[in-house]
């Protein structure tokens, strides 16, 4: 799919986005929500499959790329995340969506379908843990605590120093691109990523993210007080959801899944083989999964 022309939105939530839009106006809508550290790019191949019978809506989500970037770490917090998510939607005069999450964006997606049910009508996710199961599996898989020590890394106030001192081009190959993923990274996509991170202010903001979040990461020493939600019924999602799920993924493991039949009563679940980036990494699984499920739901 050639590049899509971008549309800036102001929204009421404070922020503009640049949001790619594209497929017929009076089509069913979906909205794309990307992840860390990406932008509406993750979804190219996803989005020219579907155009010719969805209208497609992929923002560039707050502090990525050209949008907007407040500079209080506060304004990352999930609600504020997803209250740009519910203007947009009534900005652009869309009541209900099939909303689609691949990590952060994922994470959002997950959060929107709990709290406004009747805006979400179906789910698709892509390697986006479900919140409960994230959380609890930091507390009780070593192995996925120790795949997201990263995050208390990335929280420190000093990691933007500490990518400056090892280089962009090292940042990318050591940090971000994961071997399954290499053969499918081109050099101009390459060059969008870093160009998009030496925005001013974007690699800071993207990081806030993470900053922002109640997300609890244990050490790997040490005793953490365990949330009490996690010894509580948790609301479950109700929408028809796709999970897909890539099993090679470093940063978030198999164990992820347990227990998620019933969090998501209605669930489909697919595994495949491949790394995180499943969007742009295995698009080709990814889109048949999809196609699947929203021809059955």
């Amino acid at each position: 799919m050639p590049d899509l022309p971008l549309t800036r939105i102001a929204l009421p939530t404070g922020v503009e986005l640049d949001v790619a839009i594209t497929g017929p106006a009076d089509a069913p809508p979906m909205i794309l929500l990307h992840g860390f550290p990406e932008s509406h790019r993750t979804w190219r191949f996803v989005m020219a499959n579907f155009a010719d019978r969805y209208r497609l809506i992929a923002p560039d989500q707050r502090g990525y790329a050209g949008s907007s970037k407040p500079a209080d770490i506060d304004a990352y917090q999930p609600k504020h995340i997803l209250a740009d998510l519910i203007a947009l939607a009534d900005h652009l005069g869309i009541d209900g969506f099939t909303l689609v999450g691949h990590d952060w964006g994922g994470a959002m997606a997950w959060m929107a379908a709990i709290k406004h049910p009747g805006r979400v009508q179906r789910l698709v996710l892509a390697n986006a843990p479900h919140p409960f199961t994230y959380q609890k599996a930091l507390f009780d898989d070593p192995d996925q605590r120790a795949s997201a020590q990263y995050i208390s890394e990335i929280r420190q106030s000093d990691f933007e120093d500490k990518v400056l001192q090892m280089g962009w081009d090292s940042y990318f190959d050591s940090r971000f691109l994961e071997p399954s993923a290499a053969s499918r990274m081109t050099p101009e996509e390459r060059a969008i990523y870093l160009s998009q991170w030496q925005t001013p202010g974007a690699f800071t903001a993207m990081l806030n993210w993470y900053r922002a979040s109640a997300l609890i990461v244990p050490p790997m020493q040490g005793e953490t007080p365990r949330p009490a939600f996690l010894d509580r019924p948790f609301p479950p999602v109700v929408q028809p959801t796709l999970l897909f799920w890539a099993m090679d993924d470093h940063a978030l493991r198999p164990s992820l899944l347990e227990g998620i039949d019933a969090l998501v009563p209605n669930l489909t679940l697919v595994k495949a083989p491949g790394g995180h980036f499943v969007p742009w990494e295995n698009p080709e699984a990814l889109i048949a999964a999809m196609e699947a499920f929203l021809g059955a739901a």
